[in-house]
């Protein structure tokens, strides 16, 4: 259980990375890397309690991080 919390936080800061330096988000890298790795964890601890899974823990890492990526940073956008 601890590995896979460890893999979700190393996969959602590469996406966020990546997310910036390919250009599909303009937050910054800190920021991008923050909502990254907060939609992981959200994602992490509703597999957890629900068992709601896309499939492999990385799989998860990265479609919750891309989904933080396109709901937060446009919800609060004008």
């Amino acid at each position: 259980m601890f590995p896979t919390l460890i893999g979700t936080v190393v996969v959602a800061g590469i996406v966020g990375y990546l997310a910036e330096k390919t250009g599909f988000t303009r937050n910054g890298y800190l920021q991008s890397i923050i909502i990254c790795v907060g939609g992981a964890f959200l994602f992490y601890f509703v597999t957890i309690m629900f068992g709601i899974s896309f499939g492999k823990p990385g799989v998860n890492a990265i479609l919750a991080s891309v989904g933080a990526l396109a709901i937060v940073p446009t919800h609060w956008r004008r």
